[in-house]
This record gives structure tokens, sequence and C-alpha cells, in this order.
């Protein structure tokens, strides 16, 4: 075996660079993390060959001095931390001093830079490390250029241009993200790409994720003593096949979390199914003591102090907002944790303390005419007593007392209407039309209805057995001796779904009672998919893990179904109740349950002003 030396300088730069320097996309991410820890205010990126022959970044920060520069290009050396105990409370992007180093060793590097009272720029060769004046008004430009000419079995590994570019453009819009008063501009092979202005949050978050984002998104707003989060969180009608529409930042540094991901998805659980991943753009802030970001040499990874309550704090707030009923108006959470004073500005996003939007009243007095489209369903009726019961302080209008007349309408556009508005009829019986303040009001009946009993059904839960109601037939239905065995078996796990059943011969059964609010559910489709649930998952593994999914079978069995005409105020009644329920913009399956065409999106249709 040789024996123990010591490794050149350049090779074990070159060993670090392994780690730090993947792709052009993380030369691109060291970068611009420095213009931001210099205070830029203006940052101006050019790639070309998608960053392979060429990455230069120019910012307005506060540059450095002739001594400066070649301190720079040395490994371990920076002007961020000076001890252990800045290392304990890092509010930098960057602070380990060895990217500059470790891109100089696979690249050809160049820096000028120019402090604000300098008489003029200098700039460096990393190569050699000569020092010449240079022409610059102010900051640094940094320019990063063939990058692993020098070692060309990792360049092989790079892919095609336009996949780097992908990922540099990726790095780009997450750094633009984190800070919303930075101006952003991208250029690649000489074409512009980005060009973003000095922006509040949300405007930025609406440049960088686009308008479907933001017209999809539920802003996340939450804070206790110095842990706070801010974001916008989409429904899941925006969801994605993938995950590129996920950013989480901690104290402005995006980072990809065990943690923190597993609370959101947590979040998303009870609205989104499938395989389908959901979009979010989100800001947690914390003591910088409560997290240690000294993980990993490219800094995404962050190990919390107080890793349970960060997970709980995330998820709870997240949760809320994707919960607020539709009547606590749309972007706003409708369960705010009260701001305790604490400063969540830090080194990354800053919390916008605009005015919101106060809440709709989820119901006004108002009238409107009668349709041919009314007709009684009594069973829907039944439902919305059992509602109103539950409810006395939102449905206390003399139009859901039964045989009341319809209401009349007011003139087109009043305002004071609520949220969803108030019912016009429906269409093909599948879904309802409402006009509310802003237009037409679209509602697929089923999915609305689904998402209502859902929500009604894992709050009996909670409280203990759901209320039954007894069949004045007992429903009888044909089974496999199967299902005869698993019925027999799990009938006092029935019961505890407000379902009694019994054997009415050897391979039939009779079911005397069902839950109340699932009491229009077709019987014996519902318990045959109860008692498939019992068979794949087994009867504690349903109560418990499975419990949500059992519960919406049930609602979703239970639900009105499609083609069943409504009346007018049975229409209003499911528009009401939307408006109080929680996760009421989507069904059990994550898909949407209403939508809003505007005066301006009819008025485009029809060509009018045109």
């Amino acid at each position: 075996m040789p024996s123990i030396h010591s490794l050149p300088d350049v090779l074990i730069s070159q060993i670090a660079a392994g780690e730090v320097v993947e792709r052009p996309a993380s030369v691109l991410k060291e970068l611009l993390e420095n213009s931001l820890d210099a205070g830029a205010t203006d940052i101006q990126v050019q790639l070309a060959e998608g960053g392979v022959r060429l990455i230069r970044v120019a910012d307005d920060g506060g540059g450095m001095d002739r001594e400066d520069l070649p301190l720079s290009l040395l490994r371990h050396a920076t002007s961020k931390i000076a001890s252990l105990e800045d290392l304990e409370r890092v509010v930098s992007l960057g602070f380990r001093g060895e990217a500059l180093a470790s891109i100089a060793s696979v690249a050809r590097v160049s820096i000028a830079s120019r402090r604000p009272e300098a008489a003029h720029a200098w700039k460096i060769e990393a190569r050699d490390g000569t020092l010449a004046p240079a022409a610059l008004a102010a900051g640094t430009v940094v320019e990063v250029g063939d990058l692993y000419y020098n070692t060309p079995a990792r360049r092989k590994f790079l892919k095609s241009e336009a996949t780097e570019f992908g990922h540099c453009d990726e790095v780009f819009r997450r750094i633009a993200l984190a800070r919303p008063g930075v101006r952003f501009q991208l250029q690649h092979n000489g074409k512009l790409i980005h060009r973003l202005a000095a922006a509040d949050p949300e405007r930025r978050i609406g440049d960088v994720m686009g308008e479907d984002f933001s017209a999809q998104a539920r802003r996340v707003e939450a804070s206790a003593g110095s842990l706070a989060i801010f974001g916008f969180a989409a429904l899941p009608a925006h969801a994605r096949a993938s995950r590129d529409s996920q950013y989480c930042y901690v104290n402005g540094r995006f980072v990809r979390d065990k943690l923190l991901s597993h609370a959101l998805r947590e979040a998303y659980r009870d609205v989104l199914h499938g395989s389908h991943h959901p979009a979010y753009v989100l800001f947690v802030e914390l003591d910088p003591a409560g997290v240690d970001v000294n993980v990993h040499p490219a800094k995404t990874e962050v190990r919390f102090r107080d890793a349970r309550s960060i997970h709980q704090f995330v998820f709870h707030a997240v949760q809320r907002a994707l919960a607020s009923p539709l009547g606590a108006g749309q972007g706003t959470a409708a369960y705010p944790v009260p701001d305790h004073g604490a400063d969540v500005g830090g080194a990354g996003f800053i919390r916008s303390d605009g005015p919101k939007p106060a809440p709709v009243s989820p119901w006004h007095r108002q009238e409107q005419v009668r349709l041919d489209v009314e007709q009684r369903v009594p069973a829907y009726v039944d439902f919305v007593r059992a509602a109103a019961d539950s409810r006395p302080d939102i449905f206390e209008a003399p139009e859901l007392a039964a045989g009341a007349p319809a209401p009349r309408a007011t003139e087109a556009g009043g305002s004071g209407a609520p949220f969803l508005g108030y019912a016009l009829g429906q269409l093909h019986g599948v879904y309802v039309l409402a006009q509310n303040d802003a237009g037409l009001v679209l509602v697929d009946m089923h999915a609305a209805h689904e998402r209502i009993l859902y929500e009604k059904l894992k709050n009996a839960a909670d409280g203990g057995e759901p209320a039954s109601q007894k069949m004045l037939i007992p429903a009888l239905l044909a089974v496999s001796a199967t299902e005869m065995a698993l019925a027999l078996e799990h009938g006092a796990d029935l019961q505890r779904l407000g379902f009694e059943v019994a054997a009415a011969g050897p391979l039939e059964l009779m079911v005397r009672a069902v839950p109340v609010l699932a009491a229009g559910a077709r019987v014996p489709d519902l318990i045959r998919a109860l008692l498939d649930d019992f068979r794949n998952f087994g009867a504690s593994d349903v109560l418990s893990a499975h419990r949500n999914e059992l519960l919406a079978t049930v609602a979703c069995h239970g639900a009105v179904r499609a083609h069943r005409v409504l009346s007018l105020p049975e229409m209003n009644a499911l528009l009401r109740e939307m408006e109080v329920t929680e996760r009421a913009d989507q069904c059990n399956h994550g898909r949407p349950t209403w939508t809003q065409l505007t005066m301006s999106d009819l008025d485009k249709l029809f060509l009018r002003g045109k």
C-alpha cells in the first residue's frame, strides 16, 4: 500500500466540486446566493449553451476590495461567519466558503468587483491569480466559462443544452420567488427569458408561477411566537403529475426537507387522491438557532431542533387554509392563528400585512323568481332540515320550510349576495346554475353534496357513533358466501358506523338501519362497498387508518345523484351548506365542485364591447 500523503489543493477543490458543482445550475445557484448575500437589488444573468459555455452574473451589491478578491477564491474563506456561534445562527444563504474555489477548479473563472467608495473596479483571473484594474460602475460580475473543461469525464455526464438550461431556469425561479424586492433578468444565448421587476410577494408569485396558480391558490398565513409561515397552497384542481411546482423555503432558503414534505402531504391527504402532487409556494420563518443548515454542501437540506413542533405547525396551517369554508372568502385562511408580534421578515420572504378581505355572510335575505325546474325531493329536504337543526345560526331563513314559496329575484348585479349567490336552475339534472355578484356560478351538485356529507360523517364519527335511521321496509340483498361471512363477523363494526345488518337467509342480508346522513344511498351498493373495504384492509385498519376512506365511500353513495331534479330552495340550501363546509372547493376525490364565470368572461364569449 502506498504511503499516506497530502493531496494538492487543486485536487482537494476538484473533489469538493463533485458535491458543490453537480451541473451548471449548481454554479448559478451559488453565484445568485452570493449576490443576494452582498445586498444586491438588481441581478442580471446571462447563459450560453445551457450554462456550460458561459454563466455570467452581474449584481449591484456591496462589492469587494482589491485585497478581498484573491481570498474569495480560497477554500473555506468567507465573510459570513467567524465562529461556532455564527454557524449555529446562520442568516446568510452562503457560509461554507468553498463554492467559488470549487467552481474555479473545474471552470475558467474571472471576478470583477468594486465597492461604492472605490476609485475603480478590480478584476482577478482565477487560473493564475492575476489582478488588474477594470471598468465597472459598482457591485460584482462573475463569469464562469467552459465548465468541466479540465475534467472531461465529468463533462460527459452533462445532458443536452435544453436540459441543462431547464435546470438553470428552475434555480433562477426558486431564487426569484424568495426575493420579490430584487429585480432579476435572465438571458440565454442572447434571448431574454425572464425580466422580473421588484414587486410585492403576491405579485412575484403570480409572475413566476403563472395566473393559473394564482387563481387556484389559497393564502396560508399563520404565526406563533418566533415561528411563522406565509405563502400560497393551490387547490387540488391545480394538482400536477410531478413535483415541479413545489417550493418550500426556510428563512428564505429553498430546501428539500422530508419533514416538511410529509407535513404538506398530510395536509393535502383529505382533499387530493391518486398519483397527483400538490402545488405550493410556502415560506417558513423561525429563529435561526432552531434550524441547522450545515447538513450538506449543497445547502438544500436542513435539520430542525424541534422537528415535531415544526411538522404540526406547518400541517395545521396548510390544512386550515385548504379547509376554509367558501363563505370565509377566497385566498384567506378561515382559521387565522394569532400573530404574537413575531418578526417573520428574516433573511427571506417579507410577509404582506395588508388588509384582508372581510368574510362574506353565509346567508342574506334575497328574492328571485320561481323557475319551471322546481320539483320537491323529500329526501333532500330532510337532509337540509337535519343540517338546519345542527346549525340554526345559519339556516334560519323561512325559505327552507316545506311548502314555502321560492324567493324572487332582485336586479341583476345587485350587491350583498352570498359567496356562491342564488340558484337560477339546473342543467340536465347535473349542474346547479347560480348568480352571484361576480357573475355565473356552476356547481356539480353530486360532488358538492358528497363533500358536505363526508365532512358531516367525519364530525359524527369523531363525536362517537353516528345517528341511525330505521328503515320503514328493511332492504334485502343477495350476497356471496364470503360477503355473508364478512357481514356476520363485522356486525359490531357496521353498527359503529350506523348500520344494522342481520342475516335473512343463507345468502341474503337484511339492512334494518342506516346512518341518517346516508339515508338516501343505494343500500345494496353501499353495503357491498363497505364489505369490500373490510375484506381488503381488515376491520381494525378500516376503522382507524382507513376510516376516512370508508366514510368517503358512504358519502359517495349517499350524495344526491345526477339527473335528480331539485327545487330552488333545495339548490339554495346546497349552496349555503357549501359556504360553511370545510374543503367544499373539491369533492372527496380531489375534483372541483364549482367554478365561476365572471361577467367579463361571459362578455368575451359573446364579443360584447368589441
